[in-house]
C-alpha cells in the first residue's frame, strides 16, 4: 500500500473515531459531501486540505504522520548492498548494532568513543540505507521487523564469521544468564523444520522482551547476544574418518 493510501486510511479511521460523517466533514470544510467522498476516494488532496481535515477532527498532523509511518511494512531482511554498506565502516556498524537495540543518541555516545556529530552522521547514513527513519531531535524509528534476520551468506554474517565467531565462542558461558548447549542426534528430516520454527520463536521472544524492557532503568539491563543455529553438520575430523 502506498503512503498516500495509508494517509487516507488513517484519516478515515480518525473520522470514525470522532463520530464524524462525510456530511459533517463537508460542512466543516465548506465543501459538498460528494466532493469530500471523491477526495477521500482518490486520495488526491494538497497538504493544506489535510491540515484542514486534521483541525476538523481535532487531531495534530504530527500524530497522523506517526500513524501513517507505523503502518509502513517493516523489513524482515536487507539486500546484500545494504549489508555491505553497514559493514564497510566500523563506526557505522557499531551504531547499526546499537539502533537494533533501540539505543538513544545519548546512550551510544555515553557508552562509546563516538562524538555526537559522528553518531548523527551515522544515523543519517542508516536512514539512507533504509534501516531507520530519522526523526527530529535525532530520534528515529527502526524499520526492521521483529523477525528480521541477516542474510545467511551475506556481508554481515560473513563479517561475524571472520571477525567475531571465535571470540564469541571463546567465552566460558558460565556467567549469570549464560549457557552453551551442544546437542547432536539423528532425527527425521521431516521433523527438522519444526525445530527451526521453535528456534525462531525463541529469537522472537528475545526480541520482544528486549522491546518490553526498554522502559526499565538502563542500570537494570544487561547486554546479551543470542546466537542459535541448527544445521546438518559433522565435525571435519570425524568426516575425514568416514569409510
Amino acid at each position: 500500500m502506498s503512503t498516500s493510501a495509508d494517509l487516507v486510511t488513517v484519516l478515515k479511521k480518525e473520522l470514525k473515531s470522532a463520530q464524524m460523517t462525510y456530511a459533517d466533514l463537508a460542512l466543516a470544510l465548506g465543501m459538498a459531501e460528494s466532493s469530500v467522498k471523491r477526495m477521500l476516494s482518490k486520495g488526491d488532496m494538497p497538504l493544506s486540505r489535510i491540515d484542514e481535515i486534521c483541525r476538523a477532527i481535532k487531531l495534530d498532523f504530527a500524530d497522523v504522520a506517526k500513524r501513517v509511518a507505523d503502518m509502513q511494512p517493516l523489513l524482515s531482511g536487507l539486500t546484500e548492498a545494504q549489508e555491505k554498506a553497514v559493514v564497510a565502516d566500523k563506526k557505522l556498524l557499531l551504531v547499526a548494532i546499537c539502533v537494533l537495540s533501540q539505543w538513544t543518541l545519548e546512550q551510544i555516545t555515553g557508552s562509546y568513543r563516538l562524538s555526537t556529530v559522528e553518531c548523527i552522521k551515522a544515523f543519517a547514513q542508516l536512514d539512507r540505507i533504509g534501516i531507520i527513519e530519522l526523526k527530529p531531535l535525532n530520534r528515529y524509528r527502526l524499520k526492521l521487523a521483529k523477525t528480521f534476520r541477516w542474510r545467511p551468506h551475506g556481508a554481515m554474517m560473513n563479517y561475524f564469521r571472520d571477525n567475531a565467531l571465535l571470540h564469541y565462542y571463546s567465552g566460558g558461558f558460565d556467567g549469570n544468564g549464560e549457557v552453551l548447549q551442544l546437542v547432536h542426534g539423528s532425527i527425521s528430516r521431516g521433523l527438522a523444520p519444526s525445530f527451526v520454527e521453535r528456534i525462531q520463536r525463541v529469537a522472537q521472544d528475545f526480541a520482544q522482551q528486549h522491546q518490553a524492557d526498554q522502559k526499565l532503568n538502563p542500570k537494570e539491563l544487561g547486554g546479551y547476544t543470542l546466537v542459535m543455529g541448527m544445521r546438518s553438520w559433522e565435525f571435519e575430523a570425524f568426516s575425514a574418518m568416514r569409510r
